[in-house]
């Protein structure tokens, strides 16, 4: 019972790391000189110039989500 207890309490602890990462990280994809987050839009070429992620409805409500996660963990 104690081993189970001890798996969970480690499984959770990897999802909470797992989280924070996920949402504090930049660069979730890299390509060349672009690279794209949950939050901009970066492109590195003669000039390094950054632009909010697009405003779409979907995205919007991932980065609500993501943000209600954390909130809600640490809670």
């Amino acid at each position: 019972m104690l081993l189970l207890l001890l798996g969970i309490i480690v499984l959770h602890v990897t999802v909470l790391v797992l989280l924070f990462v996920s949402t504090i990280v930049s660069q979730w994809l890299v390509n060349g000189e672009h690279t794209a987050d949950l939050w901009q839009n970066c492109t590195s070429g003669t000039v390094f110039q950054c632009l909010a992620s697009s405003s779409n409805e979907w995205l919007q409500s991932v980065q609500a989500m993501m943000i209600l996660s954390v909130i809600f963990s640490v809670l």
